[in-house]
């Protein structure tokens, strides 16, 4: 059988730094939700709702 050149990378187990989820929760939370989105749960719902809906336009992330 041939080679492949496939090449075999071991990560730690929790590495939430290369999850791309993880990097927009980390924005979501610290960065773009105001005060009043915790003061209930319906206020938490819509404010994370309206982040997503306007990621890209409103909200962005610049990785440079």
């Amino acid at each position: 059988m041939g080679r492949k050149n496939l090449r075999i990378f071991f990560l730690p187990k929790y590495s939430p730094e290369l999850n791309i989820i993880e990097i927009l929760w980390r924005f979501i939370k610290y960065h773009w939700l105001e005060v009043d989105a915790y003061f209930s749960w319906e206020n938490l719902v819509r404010s994370v709702e309206y982040v997503l809906l306007n990621f890209g336009e409103e909200y962005i992330i610049n990785f440079t």
